[in-house]
């Protein structure tokens, strides 16, 4: 099974849309493994976009995810990190397609709602980034049988 961190931006959240993203990801029959709401402070918000240091959004993309809370959260399932990357749509609202949470939900490349790993080692290193291995469940789903 594959896991996906997913990061439920502070737009999203002061728009009340953290349900209706949890949901579109859940119907794609992934399964919700950890979850929690913090305030990410800018050290935490750095090492999670450190791939994107240096670059000229860098600084106002820190301190806009550091400027509310979010909800991080693990989801599992076949394929999760191509599920919910197809779920989320691209990164620009503006180029993503209707029906994806992006292109509904997205006000603009920076605030796009939601962030989802990219690859199974960029998803490994995220989901220590924010949990610990005891805050991630293993469990059975009755529908899974």
């Amino acid at each position: 099974m594959e896991r996906s961190l997913v990061l439920i931006k502070p737009d999203a959240m002061q728009r009340r849309l953290a349900g209706a993203i949890i949901i579109r990801l859940e119907q794609r029959g992934l399964k919700l493994v950890a979850i929690k709401v913090l305030h990410l402070d800018k050290a935490l918000a750095r090492r999670h976009y450190a791939v994107h240091a240096g670059k000229p959004f860098f600084d106002g993309l820190v301190d806009y995810v550091s400027s509310a809370p979010i909800i991080a959260i693990i989801f599992e399932g076949e394929s999760a990190i191509e599920v919910v990357r197809e779920t989320m749509g691209a990164t620009d609202p503006a180029k993503a397609e209707p029906g994806t949470i992006r292109g509904d939900f997205g006000l603009d490349i920076e605030r796009n709602t939601v962030h989802g790993s990219d690859s199974v080692e960029t998803a490994e290193e995220e989901i220590k980034l924010f949990f610990s291995q005891d805050e991630i469940f293993n469990y059975q789903n009755e529908v899974d049988d």
